[in-house]
């Protein structure tokens, strides 16, 4: 198979009623807030088993009820009934579950409608809209006997005229897209095949592409990133990847966001060798960098004003005779020197030199997506991820941003005085603590030495990229959390204008 992501998403149509014949459809899926007192199903088609289906019982919030309507089609009806006042997440989570069943047999014709405030449905049918394009997306399957096409067509909206489904299905293409890139097994997604597919990609979407590799590197003193790299038993194996976006008449602007992604294809943790259970996913260890890609590929996609760069830093972890070992000393692109500590905190060493070079771009503002540390996972699980930042200003649209996106963030601060707990006698900075207390701030404050003083930044531990069972509307381990909370930070939230104001 290629290892390109198929772009394709069903043909989606909008319609003021769906009152047909169901034979048009194979699956119709509807959430219902569980309080709403009589739902008007006369816009959908048999409307009288939509009556019988919804008075079988009292509604409670969170339930799920499906039927088969009459016909020869034998088309799945499904409701889902919301919570008062439900979140966005909680909106997701319920159009998630409610899709799952809806697509069990492989619909090719799907309709979907939400009742209630016009507010509430269209809240309600963009949760639906996307849980459908992303259950749809098949992820990387190597099996010697391929399924057939089973996948959906065409998509009907009912109403939710203010709801823009192209930017909707670019969303959802750019979450597949991390998905499909975070699947990938680390012998088909080496740093040669990244390096192909980002050029594809930068072709296709008229992004510019520079790769630094090790002897730009080198030449650059971004000795933090190469002592990471320097496991690897082929010289090409990694890079840092620069590809800018800038909208039209904007060409020779500076980036107004720097969009930073830790890409570690695999982690064995080096010389402090990690075990079998905790290196088995270790090829997801890229998350962070699928995520910055794929934000910057939706920008472009859908011509947003904003000019951005993405910054990948692409290597593996391997443990070997050139590996680099505790109690080294490296000196980073700007001149700090660092203690290495622990050769399987390589992600915060990745992105050290990847901050320094995107910061010399001077963004208006830097943010890092990484999958950085196990203590995060500790203090949120996988339902949320970490958020910490340099300029108390980012605080509130950053929590805003979690709950409108449906990817929920928690905020952390990253006082200065942590900086105590990795205070090296010898070097600048240690590259963290000895023991693991607090080490999501602790990487924070790490990454904190390489970023420019006056540029924003934030740095998202990215918890949530893989969670057993998925998250919210995604029912697939590998999550692809991160990019609808970028989207909504830059253009929901609108935070350049938030610094821009103060």
């Amino acid at each position: 198979m290629q290892l390109m992501a198929a772009t394709d998403t069903p043909r989606l149509l909008r319609a003021a009623s769906l009152a047909r014949p169901a034979a048009a459809f194979d699956a119709i899926a509807l959430l219902i807030p569980a309080n709403l007192a009589k739902p008007d199903f006369s816009q959908l088609p048999d409307a009288a088993q939509w009556r019988t289906l919804h008075a079988r019982e009292r509604p409670q919030s969170g339930q799920v009820r499906s039927c088969t309507l009459a016909g020869d089609r034998q088309t799945a009806a499904v409701i889902g009934y919301l919570a008062a006042g439900a979140s966005p997440f909680e909106q997701l989570a319920l159009a998630g579950r409610v899709l799952r069943e809806a697509l069990a047999r492989h619909p090719q014709q799907l309709a979907v409608g939400a009742l209630g405030s016009a507010t509430q449905s269209g809240e309600s049918l963009q949760a639906l809209l996307s849980a459908a394009l992303v259950q749809d997306f098949p992820l990387p399957s190597f099996r010697s006997k391929p399924g057939g096409d089973k996948r959906l067509k065409r998509v009907v909206v009912l109403g939710g005229e203010s709801l823009s489904l192209e930017k909707v299905a670019s969303t959802a293409r750019a979450q597949n897209l991390a998905r499909w890139l975070t699947a990938l097994p680390p012998n088909k997604l080496d740093t040669r095949a990244y390096r192909r597919l980002l050029a594809q990609l930068a072709r296709a979407h008229g992004l510019r592409l520079r790769w630094w590799d090790e002897s730009a590197l080198r030449r650059a003193g971004a000795g933090a990133f190469l002592a990471v790299a320097a496991g690897n038993a082929r010289r090409d194996a990694a890079g840092i990847a620069q590809l800018s976006y800038r909208p039209t008449r904007r060409a020779k602007s500076a980036p107004d966001v720097a969009l930073v992604g830790k890409g570690i294809l695999f982690d064995t943790g080096g010389t402090n060798l990690k075990p079998h259970r905790s290196m088995l996913d270790m090829h997801t260890d890229m998350a962070g960098s699928a995520v910055a890609l794929a934000t910057l590929l939706a920008l472009a996609e859908q011509r947003s004003p904003i000019a951005a760069d993405a910054w990948l830093a692409i290597t593996e972890n391997r443990i070997g005779p050139t590996a680099y070992q505790p109690q080294d000393i490296v000196r980073a692109a700007n001149g700090t020197t660092i203690q290495v500590i622990h050769t399987d905190a390589e992600g915060r060493m990745a992105l050290a030199d990847t901050l320094v070079l995107a910061g010399r771009s001077k963004p208006r503002l830097m943010i890092d997506f990484a999958t950085l540390t196990g203590a995060c996972v500790y203090a949120l699980t996988e339902r949320m991820s970490g958020v910490l930042c340099s300029d108390d200003r980012l605080v509130a649209p950053l929590v805003s941003a979690g709950r409108v996106s449906g990817e929920r963030v928690v905020y952390f601060p990253m006082y200065a005085d942590f900086d105590a707990d990795i205070e090296s006698k010898i070097a600048d900075v240690m590259q963290c603590a000895v023991d693991g207390k607090g080490d999501h701030i602790l990487a924070a404050r790490f990454l904190r030495h390489f970023v420019p003083e006056d540029t924003p930044w934030v740095h998202v531990d990215l918890s949530s990229a893989t969670r057993s069972g998925g998250l919210g509307h995604v029912t697939t381990d590998v999550t692809g959390f991160g990019v609808r909370f970028a989207l909504e930070l830059l253009q929901g939230q609108d935070v350049l204008k938030t610094l821009r104001s103060a």
